[in-house]
């Protein structure tokens, strides 16, 4: 059996806009969980101490597939997400938990970088409901070089769940300086993202912090953020987003037809609404793509550390 099935790393009440979600049941609390391992190994990591660790005392929470889900319905939580590190290195688990969740009506959210084979893939994403991908580049060098890995699956994995799947898609790009925030590599990412996956599909360009073996480079700058949103929506994207920064604007939803703010974000909290029951805009009837409901969530930007059981390492 899988070493880490039935343990985990810790579990959190988070917003679903961390993880990060703008168009999936906004303002509801998701809880999230993870394991440890990665498939790639990238030098920024800000998880690196679960991505990489091999002491199995890290997986210091225990629970059943079934008392996760009981968990998330007790707390309030709309949706249980596998993030922290990536899901497929806990696939099994994985399956289990969204069966679980499923039976008791339990969306499940996957945090992942997308660099998945084709049998997993298909297992994986047979089970969620909403996942976000991390694109870290359009450039398989980067890849090769900075996470030691390659592009072309990644591009696999967002093809197949934007065309062969129902799981609601959005993409994070981390945006580095002197990496890959360059005028061209930001067109030429917005440019596949609208030509291979469609303009409905939201894009979060998200701020470095420096992090792992990559402290000498520094945070990123938010008019680099906010010049990279306007290269992706003159390309085409109607649903891009700025993050880790402030910036009310650039992380609310707005009407693609009509330009009325549909969702107002301030952090992590919604302090606006103009959605109709049927996710259309207020103003003018247009449908904004996603999964929303009548009302937003009211959990705004609080986590809450929830323990639902303990190993006992020997």
């Amino acid at each position: 059996m899988l070493a880490a099935w039935g343990r985990s790393s810790g579990f959190c009440v988070d917003p679903i806009e961390k993880k990060p979600l703008h168009h999936f049941l906004p303002g509801t609390a998701v809880l999230s969980f993870g394991t440890i391992g990665c498939n790639l190994a990238c030098r920024y990591c800000q998880n690196a101490d679960l991505s990489r660790a091999h002491d199995e005392s890290v997986l210091a929470d225990s629970a059943e597939p079934e008392v996760i889900a009981r968990a998330a319905l007790d707390l309030g939580c709309r949706s249980v997400a596998f993030t922290y590190n990536e899901p497929v290195i806990f696939l099994e688990y994985v399956v289990d938990v969204a069966r679980a969740c499923r039976a008791l009506g339990i969306a499940t959210v996957a945090v992942t970088a997308g660099y998945v084979s084709g049998a997993a893939r298909r297992e994986m994403f047979e089970h969620i409901d909403a996942a976000n991908v991390d694109l870290k580049s359009i450039r398989d060098d980067f890849y090769q070089h900075l996470s030691l890995g390659h592009l072309a699956p990644v591009l696999e994995t967002l093809e197949y769940l934007a065309h062969e799947t129902r799981v609601w898609l959005e993409l994070t790009t981390l945006v580095i300086p002197g990496l890959n925030d360059s005028d061209a590599e930001i067109d030429e990412l917005s440019r596949w993202v609208a030509g291979h996956l469609g303009r409905d599909v939201p894009l979060h360009l998200t701020a470095f912090h420096p992090a792992g073996s990559m402290l000498d480079v520094p945070r990123t700058p938010h008019a680099t953020l906010t010049h990279a949103r306007e290269i992706s929506r003159r390309n085409g994207l109607r649903h891009v987003y700025v993050g880790n920064v402030p910036d009310r604007d650039a992380a609310s939803t707005w009407c693609a037809a009509c330009g009325e703010r549909l969702v107002t974000r301030e952090g992590y909290s919604i302090t606006g609404w103009a959605l109709g029951e049927d996710g259309r805009c207020a103003r003018c009837g247009a449908p904004c793509p996603g999964r929303f409901e009548s009302a937003p969530g009211r959990w705004g930007a609080r986590q809450a550390f929830v323990r639902l059981g303990r190993v006992e390492v020997p």
